[in-house]
């Protein structure tokens, strides 16, 4: 029976989807993955990747021939967001020619700080 072998890139070990003909779409694959893994189209996405060339495939009537190993990434449906909310401001005026940075985690009495002793090092955690 023609077949697709797959994996979630957290596991170690490929599981199977049998299927007829000599090949697969990749809408087809999704749904039948989610289905057998138990996951909600609602809820979050997958993301399929060749497991020899590690192309991903992103047309939805993308063939995929019988007997391919892909690895899946399952994500938010929404897409991927970042999770850093930093940004950097240049200063109109510079100190010593050096720039400013400011950040959503309050850190200018730091640099100010640094300023003035500039031998001083901080770890932010």
């Amino acid at each position: 029976m023609p077949c697709v072998h797959y994996k979630f890139s957290s596991k170690l070990n490929y599981d199977t989807i049998i299927f007829d003909g000599l090949q697969i779409s990749l809408c087809d694959l999704k749904k039948q993955i989610m289905g057998r893994e138990k996951l909600k189209a609602a809820i979050s996405d997958l993301r399929i990747f060749n497991a020899e060339t590690q192309e991903e495939y992103t047309d939805d009537n993308a063939p995929i021939p019988k007997n391919s190993s892909v690895i899946v990434r399952r994500i938010p449906s929404g897409g991927v967001k970042s999770a850093r909310k930093t940004q950097a401001l240049s200063r109109t005026e510079p100190v010593m020619g050096t720039t400013r940075m400011v950040s959503d985690w309050g850190c200018q009495p730091y640099l100010i700080y640094l300023q003035h002793n500039p031998m001083v090092i901080f770890y932010l955690y």
